[in-house]
């Protein structure tokens, strides 16, 4: 009696040395945002090809079976964090461009919006866009989607303000994107070493002196 006692006693504290002191039942919704939370740690950390589901699944508490019934695979999970961090951040453009009718101040919103996600989440940033699976098909379409919707909508405003034609706004619109993502990346890099309201509105400055400049439609 007195072994089988110890035994029982033993089982707990053999189940938490073995890291299964899992996360109680969770909704739906809530588990597939830890996991997502888990995955995005694990993806930044290690790389795509780096990462494995049953360290996603340690990081994140629960058996790889609950993992496997929310994401079947480990493309799965990594495209399911690429499409939200991409909406998100779709969401922040758009709104800031659209937060205003003075172009000026519009140029600036998006700057710093684009400052402001990075700085919230540096983690999602490295995801987007320096991942090792930047060129793969699939996720290089998802990004050109995203580009190509922040553009047309910069490239709408500036040939409804300019008498410039459709595709030169059009190039414009790509030129300031393509700035906003460069200049953020580089002052991720910097570790805080710039302030962001600096960074972001030296960032404005440029891009606004030069869009400013182009005739306006009378």
């Amino acid at each position: 009696m007195a072994e089988s006692a110890r035994t029982q006693q033993a089982v707990p504290a053999k189940q938490e040395r073995g890291g299964a002191a899992r996360s109680a039942r969770l909704p739906r919704d809530e588990r597939r945002a830890q996991l997502l939370n888990a995955a995005l740690e694990v993806f930044v950390a290690n790389g795509f090809h780096g990462a494995a589901m049953d360290e996603i699944a340690e990081t994140a508490r629960v058996s790889k079976p609950v993992l496997y019934q929310h994401f079947p695979s480990k493309r799965e999970l990594y495209m399911a964090l690429l499409d939200s961090h991409l909406a998100t951040l779709t969401e922040l453009m758009l709104g800031a461009l659209n937060s205003t009718t003075d172009n000026k101040q519009r140029v600036q919103a998006v700057m710093r919006a684009y400052y402001q996600f990075i700085a919230a989440d540096d983690q999602a940033h490295r995801l987007v866009f320096e991942s090792d699976l930047i060129n793969d098909p699939d996720v290089s379409s998802r990004l050109e989607t995203f580009n190509r919707t922040f553009a047309d909508a910069v490239a709408k405003v500036i040939a409804e303000d300019t008498k410039l034609p459709p595709m030169e706004a059009q190039l414009l619109g790509r030129g300031l994107a393509g700035m906003a993502q460069v200049s953020a990346r580089y002052w991720l890099e910097t570790d805080g070493g710039l302030d962001l309201d600096v960074a972001s509105e030296l960032i404005y400055r440029l891009a606004w002196r030069g869009i400013s400049r182009f005739p306006k439609e009378s």
